[in-house]
């Protein structure tokens, strides 16, 4: 039979103190009782001896009766010499440790004290040292995610500032710079690609072909007339596109963009006036024409200067009007000038070239679009053909340039039309025609591949910032680790020491 004394008691740690008050082993009131302990042990602890054990036993823990019992044991080793004849103590230190242990053991507050520290220790404080743990270790792995993915935001950004700059064919160091400088290419790029149209006169001539088969009636100068300009005479004025002549004069109008290359910024400061190029030496030293700051092209004939001897300046009858007429800027009527009045001058957007000419280059692009969408809509005529009795006997009488266009001649038709347009709509080309008519569209693309470095800057200090808050977890979680251990080891001991007193009562 077992012995009721080997019978274990099961009390609920949460319920412990309850259980020790209704048992009677602790009055309902201890809190109070204790308060006075707890001021006597603040006042002991301010003169201890230099021993490392009581040390250890005062730092980094609450202290209860059963570190009370253990200081009273050791101030017995280094309180000796204060014992008298009688076996007491004469040190104060002594009295005040002893005194304490009775006012702990009065009652048996100690164990109503110590079972309150457990269910602290346990319920709370324990739980929420492993909650800022676990979460320390949780801000380690998102700030590791996070710098991971700031990296490669960086790494994409630059990348992707790269890639743009090497579509608009500049380097990236001076971006402004380089784009402006840029504009110098853009003659010789349209010449390149006039050079290429020619490549097409074929096509065009089947395209031709084709129209006059179908429609029976004469399109060659209706068909295609911009890139029929283009091969016969290549990128020229648009005044000789548009009258058939080549001018005598080109006048060519630079646009002056107040530059300020290194701030980036394309406006003119407002304090300043542009006085021009008077009083400029021609640099070709030939007096016969010139360019006025204000664009206006001057062409003089030293012949028709000259006056013979007699002659005088007739100035006419008519009165100076002093009356200010005001008109409106911006809108220049522009008259062709005849024979008489100096030759056929070409100004404005008659001196660009029609690829240069905004107007004529998007002309040029739809007749090459209308070539391609003909050519791929053959492709699928052709390859049909085979099954179509009606278009097999339809082309039976269309000319021989027509019959011997195969669908593998047609394709390479095909090739030579779209590399010729991607070419003329190259993504740098694109940049040029805006650059060249719009000078704020400079600033606006500076901006945009400048944000894409600034984004990647940003991304650097989002790695900074996340680094710190890695470093700072690890901190706090090597703070948190040993003070966890040290609880619960304190929290074991204390709760072996309580489960000891509560069975010696049985």
């Amino acid at each position: 039979m077992t012995n009721e004394q080997d019978i274990p008691i099961d009390i609920h740690l949460n319920k412990l103190l309850d259980w020790l008050v209704s048992r009677r082993i602790c009055p309902s009131d201890w809190q109070k009782n204790v308060l006075v302990v707890r001021q006597n042990i603040n006042n002991a602890i301010q003169d201890m001896p230099a021993v490392d054990e009581i040390a250890n036993l005062l730092a980094g823990t609450y202290i209860n009766y059963f570190h009370c019992l253990r200081i009273v044991e050791l101030l017995k080793e280094t309180e000796s010499s204060t014992k008298n004849i009688f076996g007491q103590y004469s040190s104060q230190r002594m009295k005040d440790w002893v005194e304490i242990v009775k006012l702990y053991e009065k009652d048996n507050i100690y164990l109503a004290e110590a079972a309150q520290l457990l269910v602290r220790n346990i319920m709370y404080e324990l739980p929420s040292l492993k909650r800022q743990l676990t979460k320390c270790k949780q801000l380690q792995d998102e700030s590791a995610k996070k710098e991971l993915d700031y990296a490669k935001n960086e790494h994409a950004m630059r990348e992707n500032y790269a890639a743009s700059c090497k579509q608009i064919g500049i380097e990236g160091k001076n971006v402004k710079k380089e784009l402006l400088s840029l504009l110098d290419e853009l003659p010789e790029a349209l010449g390149s690609v006039a050079v290429s149209s020619k490549k097409l006169a074929p096509v065009r001539n089947y395209y031709v072909s084709f129209l006059k088969f179908t429609l029976n009636r004469d399109v060659e100068n209706t068909c295609l007339p911009v890139l029929k300009h283009i091969i016969e005479k290549g990128n020229t004025t648009t005044f000789e596109w548009r009258t058939g002549e080549p001018p005598d004069v080109v006048e060519v109008t630079t646009p002056v963009i107040p530059l300020d290359v290194e701030s980036g910024s394309t406006e003119a400061p407002d304090d300043q006036i542009d006085f021009g190029d008077f009083g400029a030496p021609s640099e070709s030293g030939d007096d016969r024409s010139s360019s006025s700051p204000n664009g206006d092209f001057v062409h003089v004939d030293r012949e028709e200067c000259k006056l013979d001897n007699g002659d005088q300046i007739d100035f006419g009858d008519s009165d100076i009007n002093w009356d200010i007429t005001v008109e409106t800027p911006g809108i220049t009527v522009l008259e062709t000038p005849s024979e008489n009045e100096g030759g056929k001058v070409a100004r404005g957007s008659d001196a660009l070239s029609v690829l240069e000419n905004e107007s004529t280059r998007n002309s040029f692009y739809n007749d090459i679009l209308e070539l391609e969408a003909f050519l791929q809509q053959r492709i699928l005529e052709a390859e049909a053909i085979t099954n179509d009795v009606l278009s097999s006997s339809f082309f039976h009488n269309a000319p021989s340039t027509l019959q011997m266009q195969s669908v593998e001649n047609i394709r390479e038709m095909l090739n030579l039309v779209t590399d010729i347009s991607s070419q003329l709509m190259s993504t740098k080309l694109k940049h040029l025609y805006l650059i060249k008519g719009c000078s704020r569209y400079v600033d606006r693309l500076v901006d945009s591949l400048k944000s894409k470095l600034e984004t990647a800057e940003r991304m650097v200090e989002c790695q900074k910032a996340v680094k710190v808050k890695y470093q700072e977890a690890i901190a706090e979680q090597n703070s948190l680790e040993p003070k966890i251990k040290m609880i619960v080891e304190k929290t074991k001991i204390l709760l072996s020491q309580v489960e000891k007193d509560i069975s010696k009562r049985y």
